[in-house]
């Protein structure tokens, strides 16, 4: 009987070390589960742009409003280092909520709220589509 008890003992202690081991994931295994997660959440990617007191995320078909709250602070801090002027815009990946503006108001047709940022990167240097108005 205590043979059994000591088994069951180490059993479980060893089961128990083996799930501590899968808590520690790593950020890329954690982007995998977000763009696979059937939580409502949308991962989009494009240009990103916080000028004043509008937020906008240009994707490749659609322009969207972006709600300025404490996400979208922290996102604006992570894409400061690849800004050399206020208005560029910088390349993210990240996972938001879209839905309509309300009625009577002005902007765009959807807004998105940002939930998680996945991915900040460098702008394309050598991007031609620029235009700059001088003096």
């Amino acid at each position: 009987m205590k043979k059994i008890i000591v088994i069951l003992i180490a059993l479980i202690s060893f089961s128990s070390c083996k799930n501590e081991a899968k808590q520690k994931v790593n950020l890329e295994e954690n982007r995998a589960k977000s763009y696979d997660a059937n939580d409502g959440l949308i991962t989009m990617r494009g240009e990103y742009v916080y000028y004043t007191d509008a937020a906008v995320l240009q994707t490749a078909n659609e322009i969207y409003g972006v709600v300025i709250d404490d996400n979208l602070q922290l996102l604006e801090e992570q894409v400061k280092p690849f800004k050399k002027e206020a208005t560029d815009m910088v390349p993210v990946t990240v996972r938001v909520r879209k839905f309509e503006k309300p009625e009577g108001e002005e902007g765009w047709q959807y807004r998105v709220e940002i939930k998680e940022i996945l991915k900040v990167e460098a702008p394309d240097q050598n991007k031609e589509d620029v235009i700059k108005l001088g003096n």
